[in-house]
């Protein structure tokens, strides 16, 4: 049986989360602020900082990917909706940079469903979606404290007879510069791959 991923449970939890960076970012941003697609989060969000295993079974933390801007996406194999739409999203953003630029983009999708993504069947999904994606897990207590460090949450529901359980998670995808510095929140149900180029362009050349 296919497991179920409620979307609804998805967006009220990256709701949640969006309403309280607007509150935050209300008072932060001024008139020059740059016209991002995303939502500005510098200055709001914490350095990305983790200690997790890759789809290798390798311990790496946020600094192995470091010189490069990173999109922190949670989620799991399994999900039918959320998941691959957002990876192929923000990989057909990425596939339209530049040769040079698309080195310098990263996706880390973190799966927040230990028990069933192994490092081998991580490394089969996300390797679906595109070269310039690393998947990423861990034991339950640190994915718990990476995702409230983004002030973010997943949930496991109740399994049903064959032991099929679904998984909640946020929608939204975090995006850090070369020096791991928070900068945007994005939703990319809402925006385009052009979009979402457009502002992984920008920080590039920024960082530049």
């Amino acid at each position: 049986m296919i497991t179920l991923c409620f979307q609804h449970h998805a967006k009220r939890f990256a709701s949640m989360a969006l309403m309280t960076l607007a509150i935050l970012l209300s008072g932060c941003m001024g008139e020059d602020a740059p016209d991002w697609h995303g939502t500005d989060i510098s200055g709001v969000m914490p350095k990305l900082e983790f200690n997790l295993t890759d789809s290798r079974g390798t311990s790496v933390s946020g600094d192995d990917y470091s010189g490069q801007v990173r999109m922190l996406f949670f989620g799991f194999t399994s999900c039918p909706d959320v998941c691959p739409t957002t990876l192929q999203k923000l990989s057909q953003a990425v596939s339209g940079l530049s040769p040079e630029d698309k080195e310098e983009v990263l996706t880390l999708f973190v799966s927040v469903d230990p028990e069933r993504d192994t490092p081998a069947r991580l490394a089969e999904y996300v390797n679906f979606f595109g070269e310039r994606i690393v998947g990423l897990t861990g034991k339950a207590a640190d994915l718990r404290t990476l995702t409230q460090r983004y002030r973010t949450t997943f949930g496991h529901e109740e399994p049903d007879a064959e032991g099929d359980y679904a998984v909640t998670h946020s929608g939204a995808v975090y995006v850090f510069d070369r020096e791991g510095n928070p900068r945007l929140l994005m939703r990319p149900e809402d925006l385009s791959a052009q979009a979402i180029r457009q502002d992984l362009v920008a920080l590039l050349e920024e960082d530049s």
